[in-house]
C-alpha cells in the first residue's frame, strides 16, 4: 500500500511557509534540501519540515495540502505548533545527503533531462 503525504517547510528564521503534497517525503526533502525544485521553497530556502500527515488516499492527501494552502498564515503556524511547538526539523535525522554546489548543479541538469523524456 502507497503512502502519500502533505506537509509544511520553513526556513531556519520560521519566516517564510511552504505547503507540499509527496508520494515519497524522502525524497521530496531530497529534493528540497538540495534545492532541486525551483519556485517558492527554493526562492525563500524552506528546507525545514515542521509538519506532515500520511494518508492512504492521494486524493485525499490533495484534498489537504489544497485546504492547508488556503488557511490564514496564522492558522498554518497553529497547526504547526500543535504536534511541533519547538519547530524543529523533522528529517534532520533521516540521513538525507547534502550536495556540493557542484553536484546539485549535476542533479538539476539531470532532472531537466528526466523531466523532458516524461513529456
Amino acid at each position: 500500500m502507497r503512502t502519500y503525504y502533505t506537509y509544511i517547510l520553513t526556513n531556519y528564521t520560521n519566516s517564510a511557509l511552504y505547503v507540499g503534497f509527496s508520494n515519497s517525503i524522502v525524497r521530496r526533502m531530497y529534493e528540497h534540501k538540495n534545492h532541486l525544485v525551483y519556485g517558492h521553497s527554493d526562492k525563500y530556502n524552506c528546507t525545514k519540515l515542521v509538519y506532515y500527515e500520511e494518508y492512504a488516499d492521494a486524493n485525499k492527501a490533495i484534498r489537504r495540502e489544497k485546504i492547508i494552502k488556503g488557511k490564514l498564515r496564522s492558522k498554518k503556524i497553529a497547526l504547526v505548533n500543535s504536534k511541533n511547538p519547538h519547530w524543529i526539523d523533522l528529517s534532520k535525522d533521516w540521513g538525507i545527503p547534502i550536495l556540493s554546489p557542484k553536484e546539485r548543479e549535476i542533479q538539476k541538469q539531470n532532472l531537466k533531462k528526466f523531466n523532458k523524456a516524461k513529456r
